[in-house]
Formats: structure tokens, sequence, C-alpha cells
């Protein structure tokens, strides 16, 4: 079959749930309704991704002959920043470099894990995501069991990156992105990627993305008496941080750009957690 006529599906995989945007291609292209499947996780389910990525499976079923692209929830990823370096120049090189940068924070873990780095400058640096290579092995796997054509792979933080990229102040900006469970907040100085801090929410969503906003800034060497942050949160839509926080929130998500209909957004029926 033929790329263009094959259907799409486009899927956003995290820890409870799934999120599915289908569109149908051919003469008139028709874009269904998003499906959302919320998912009961044990607890103490080894590894996190197993049981989304084995209901995965079960939704798939009747879909042999599309084309598939999947993100991943900031609980499946790690992430680190490749600061610029002059002589680093050919891919093997950053690929090195990027293994280096992993292993200072993750240690030998990284050794079960699958890198992938964004577009290498030596002026401007990269940032290198890391996934389960069993994760990897058994995306592939479900789709070739279901004759999927499976186009990508991409974490949740560089794909909100790469669509809201243009309107970052390139000079200094924060962004922070809040789903269910869990903060990432990264800081960009003068084009370049500065850090990455990717972490669970252990009690109370204000307050911990307000600490580590602080703690990003002080660690920046310039933490002003008033900062804003670009937030992305569209599981989180009242999300905001008080004014004697010092910060300014100030939304990524606008009529002004598209936002991927697989993105989680907020549902009524969703496990709540204080905000």
């Amino acid at each position: 079959m033929s790329p263009l006529w094959r259907d799409r599906l486009e899927a956003f995989l995290a820890p409870g749930r799934i999120d599915l945007a289908r569109s149908k291609r051919g003469i008139k292209p028709v874009q269904l309704p998003v499906t959302t499947e919320l998912i009961d996780n044990d607890a103490g389910a080894y590894p996190a991704w197993l049981q989304t990525v084995q209901q995965l499976e079960l939704l798939l079923a009747e879909t042999a002959g599309v084309s598939m692209r999947i993100t991943l929830s900031n609980h499946f990823v790690r992430y680190v920043t490749l600061p610029p370096q002059s002589e680093i120049t050919s891919p093997e090189e950053v690929l090195a470099y990027a293994n280096f940068r992993m292993r200072e924070i993750y240690g030998a873990r990284v050794d079960q894990w699958v890198l992938s780095i964004s577009s290498w400058n030596p002026l401007y640096g990269a940032v290198c995501a890391a996934i389960s290579q069993d994760l990897l092995v058994k995306l592939e796997e479900l789709s070739a069991r279901h004759q999927i054509t499976l186009e990508g792979i991409e974490p949740y933080l560089t794909a909100v990156m790469d669509t809201w990229k243009k309107v970052l102040d390139r000079h200094r900006s924060f962004v922070a992105l809040v789903e269910t469970g869990r903060i990432c907040v990264a800081l960009l100085e003068d084009g370049v990627w500065r850090n990455i801090r990717n972490q669970r929410v252990l009690n109370d969503t204000v307050g911990e993305l307000w600490a580590t906003l602080d703690q990003e800034a002080v660690l920046s060497g310039q933490k002003e008496s008033a900062e804003q942050v670009f937030l992305f949160a569209p599981e989180h839509p009242e999300l905001t941080l008080p004014i004697e926080s010092g910060w300014q929130t100030v939304p990524l998500q606008s009529d002004r750009i598209f936002v991927p209909r697989h993105f989680p957004v907020v549902i009524a029926d969703w496990r709540k957690e204080g905000t």
C-alpha cells in the first residue's frame, strides 16, 4: 500500500494512559476522534512502561496496515544536555560525548538504554534523550506483528521543544512541561540548552514546580527577582504559580501553534492530583 493512502496513527504513551489519534487517508482525509485509554497500573509493576505497552497491543488488534508515530511520556525518558564543544564534529564523536554525559549522571544503567541526539552544532550543543532498549524492542516487535509501519518514537520534551522553539527567547528561557506525576524543566540560554531536570511529583505539583524553578535559576548564576517560565501543561489547564513565587507563567499552548491531537489533556474521570 502506498504511504499516501495508509491510515496514520499518532500515539502518546504514559503510565496509566494511552492517547490515540487516527487519521484516515484517501481522496478526502478524515481525522477520527482521539481515543484515550486509562490503565489501572500496578504500582509495583516493573518496568514502568510494561503495562502501557501491553495495553497498546490490545488497542492495535484491528489496525493492520497503518503507519504510526509514538510520543513517550517523560516518565519513560531520561535526558542530558550536551554543552557546546568546538572540537567535536563527527557523528561518532558526538555519540561518544553523549554516552559520556549520560554515564556521568546515570552510571551503568546507560548500558541498557538507547540514545537519541538532536541535531549537533559545535556552537550550540544538543540534547540527548535515552529510553530503555527493551522498550524500543517491544514497540518494534509489536508494530511488526500488526503490520504497522513505525515512523518514529519521540520523547515528550523534545516534541514540545520542536513545536514551540520559535516562540522561545533564545537569550534566556525556562520551559516547564508538566504531566500527571512528573515535572520536566529546561533552561535555554543564548541558544544553548543549559540543563534539563526531569523528576517525579511526590506531593504538590505547584510547590515542587516552584522549588525546581528556583533551584535551576540559582544554579544558572543569575536568579532575578522576577522571572518567567514558558509552561506547557495540557493535563493541568488551571496550573499557575502564585504571585509571591516571583515566577510569571507564560502558556505555550495557544491558538497560534497547532497542538498535536494525541498529546494528553485533562479528562473528567482522570485520577486527580493537587494543583
